[in-house]
């Protein structure tokens, strides 16, 4: 019977750990599917036209000196994806898809010893990918300046190339040197598919305390209760913030946004007209207006309407904009000026942002917040047009593509 190459360093490893009386050696045996023989194909969920993804069999690509190839094992479906099926703002089409991925390390290349954070590399590891690298010196792990992922690739929107294992939404994944790379092995497979949209409130919550206003005793609002905003709730809750109201029109979000750490919930839809809604804010917060504002949705009205919630000197974090949702119309003086709001906008992460997740998923996990309960429905791959349908509907909260294999 043919050994791989795997096989081989496994035996290896073991025969040294035995040598060595089991002593001293950081080595831990990887999962069997990193021993495990790789298959000469790899399945791929591509968009081939609006709404309309092709899984697609092709070549097991080579893995290079600084290359990792991982065993898929799941990925969330982000509204950037939804949008990508529905009009392709981008221009990517074919594409493969899925930024939200996580899985187990099957293959890697000589080079590879750690992961971006100095973190040891095995195979077997769990891993997270956060951007691809485009020669610009300025991202590092440790920017003081704090430049956000804005202006470098990530995988799940790249354009098809020969390799065309580029995005999550497959079951193997070719991440190439000059990527970042975490391991993740400490966290559950829902922990791990959740890492990316809880850095964008991660960072956005850093965003945040950047003007000074955001304290434990604040009174916050969290505008929009989809996926971004409970867990917007959730980030604020682990910081110990507790008078939080949350504003939606689904009663089924505001009710778990309460699970997530919301003390008061406020229905748009009981209200007729700004000056209604806004007083029931108030009232959520014992007739005060809030100290700070979060407003999570891609709706122009929305951010429109928020800044009523806010007091004279209150702070604004503006983060529901991923792609363009059109104009909001303010009055500079009476929304702006004269209550000396201060407003900072946010968009993506960092990969400081990135890395400080990590620790945020455990402390959420410890104090009990629900955030696996966030993921309502899995989709095989098989299965990935009506999960992106499903996402779009807005009939449930975060939609994952899981158990890739039974394609």
């Amino acid at each position: 019977m043919a050994v791989n190459e795997q096989e081989v360093e496994l035996i290896v490893k073991q025969i040294l750990g035995q040598l060595s009386g089991g002593q001293g050696s950081t080595y831990s045996a990887p999962a069997s599917t990193a021993g495990g023989p790789i298959p000469s194909v790899a399945h791929v969920a591509m968009l081939t036209s609006l709404e309309n993804f092709e899984v697609k069999e092709f070549p097991m690509p080579s893995v290079g000196d600084d290359d990792i190839l991982v065993k898929v094992e799941g990925c969330g479906v982000c509204g950037t994806d939804a949008h990508e099926f529905k009009r392709d703002p981008f221009s990517l089409i074919p594409v493969a898809l899925g930024h939200e991925g996580t899985g187990e390390i099957v293959k890697m290349g000589k080079n590879v010893k750690k992961d971006s954070a100095g973190k040891d590399l095995h195979l077997g590891d769990k891993v997270v990918t956060c951007m691809i690298f485009k020669d610009d010196p300025e991202i590092t792990m440790f920017d003081l300046n704090k430049q956000n992922v804005g202006d470098a690739d990530v995988y799940g929107l790249l354009p098809d190339d020969d390799v065309h294992l580029n995005g999550w939404f497959s079951d193997y994944i070719l991440i190439r040197g000059g990527s970042t790379v975490f391991n993740v092995s400490d966290l559950d497979l829902d922990s791990r598919i959740l890492i990316e949209p809880c850095a964008v409130l991660v960072h956005a919550v850093e965003r945040a305390k950047t003007t000074g206003i955001l304290r434990f005793n604040s009174r916050v609002v969290v505008q929009g209760c989809g996926p971004i905003g409970l867990i917007c709730i959730a980030v604020l809750r682990t910081l110990g913030i507790q008078n939080i109201t949350a504003v939606d029109g689904n009663e089924q979000r505001l009710a778990f946004a309460k699970r997530m750490g919301a003390d008061k919930t406020v229905s748009f839809k009981d209200h007729n007209g700004i000056e209604a809604l806004t007083e029931a804010v108030k009232q959520s917060f014992d007739g005060h207006l809030a100290d700070f504002a979060f407003q999570c949705t891609g709706n122009p009205n929305a951010h429109s309407n928020i800044y009523k919630f806010i007091r004279n000197g209150g702070g604004l974090c503006e983060l529901g904009f991923f792609v363009n949702g059109g104009d909001a119309t303010i009055n500079p003086h009476f929304d702006l000026c004269s209550k000396e709001i201060t407003l900072v906008g946010s968009w993506v992460y960092t990969l400081r942002d990135y890395a400080t997740t990590f620790d945020f998923l455990r402390r959420a996990k410890g104090i009990g917040l629900p955030m696996s309960e966030l993921i309502t429905h899995r989709f095989r791959l098989n299965d990935i047009n009506e999960a992106l349908k499903t996402n779009l509907a807005m009939t449930g909260l975060k939609i994952a593509v899981v158990d890739n294999i039974n394609v």
